[in-house]
């Protein structure tokens, strides 16, 4: 039987601030942005003494200042996080070499060949963790991705939870549908109308119900999801299929030039991004968000794949000018799709 053992950094980031400084320890600790709340940015993580002020992630640094004012309100440090990530995967490649990297903050391990209980595992895994950096993990372990996610979160900070596949009845089916990994908050809202909150309430709905609702593909993601089936198997090695770079606006821009400005400088960026990692890309794609938060995309697709910056350039203004630009501007953002090694 397949064990996977899917490990989460407790707050992360928040974590990473407080080793630097442990005169953050304690304090609600918001990390975003630029770390200006009074300006546009949403909030990266939140430190677990923040939490409890029902700040979350994603949330707008703005909303985060209101909920708790006397927080501590830091910039983003991706340096600092990636180094501390790389010291954390050096440690679990060293327990299991079968590693798929999700994130700078959890991975995926298939101890499935490793000659010890999975308990024993997570705990030697959590020790070396603090050895190495001092901070927490969260570990779960099941028969499958889907499920060891989901343990990973069922008792953090500094958790351990197993799932076995007999136990899906009982402690994967009580959880909210919202816990279910690939169920947004559009799939949620739209659920509980069909007055289904829970995973076991949609466990509970027949194949060809979800298929109606929701299309093949999704339906039958939901429907095997639900009932903890999931067949994938860790990703080792992948190649990026797109490269983007965006920018929000402090204040929103109506100005012709400032956009096409704009949009002439993350053109510039993403090529330089692709020469660096060696790709080429084909599909030229202008992302517009208005003041209102309406987003649009237009595309474009070249015949001959590129990592030019005057042929990125040109077809990304080929897409800007199929846009209605009656209203201000929040966000532009310029992405290259079709990769391929130079």
């Amino acid at each position: 039987m397949r064990r996977i053992l899917h490990v989460d950094m407790d707050a992360f980031f928040a974590a990473v601030e407080q080793k630097i400084n442990p005169a953050l320890i304690g304090k609600p600790l918001v990390i975003g942005g630029s770390g200006d709340p009074t300006k546009r940015g949403v909030v990266s993580t939140a430190s677990y003494d923040a939490r409890k002020f029902g700040i979350h992630s994603a949330m707008p640094m703005r909303t985060a200042y209101k909920l708790c004012p006397h927080a501590v309100f830091l910039p983003v440090n991706y340096e600092a996080y990636s180094r501390v990530s790389g010291r954390i995967k050096g440690v679990l490649r060293k327990f299991c070499p079968i590693m798929e990297d999700v994130g700078i903050d959890e991975a995926f391990l298939d101890i499935s060949n490793i000659d010890k209980p999975s308990e024993e595992i997570a705990k030697e895994i959590k020790l070396k963790i603090i050895d190495e950096t001092g901070l927490t993990c969260s570990i779960g372990i099941a028969p499958n991705k889907l499920l060891a996610k989901i343990a990973s979160d069922m008792q953090k900070p500094d958790g351990l939870t197993i799932i076995m596949k007999d136990n899906i009845e009982s402690r994967i089916w009580p959880l909210p549908v919202r816990k279910l990994w690939g169920v947004g908050p559009k799939t949620e809202v739209y659920l509980k109308t069909m007055d289904i909150e829970t995973i076991g309430a949609l466990a509970s709905l027949p194949l060809n119900k979800l298929i109606e609702r929701f299309g093949e593909s999704y339906g039958r993601y939901l429907y095997e999801a639900s009932r903890g089936i999931d067949e994938s198997p860790l990703v080792t090695h992948w190649e990026p299929k797109s490269t983007s770079r965006e920018i929000t606006f402090e204040k929103d821009i109506g100005n012709w030039q400032d956009i096409a400005r704009t949009i002439a400088g993350l053109t510039r960026e993403v090529a330089d991004d692709m020469k660096q990692a060696g790709y080429k890309g084909r599909t030229v794609t202008v992302k517009v968000r208005f003041s209102d938060f309406k987003t649009h995309t237009r595309a474009k697709t070249l015949v001959v794949s590129t990592n030019l910056v005057d042929k990125i350039r040109m077809a990304a203004f080929d897409c800007l000018k199929r846009f209605e630009l009656k209203k201000k501007v929040r966000l532009l953002g310029v992405r290259v799709g079709g990769l391929e090694k130079v």
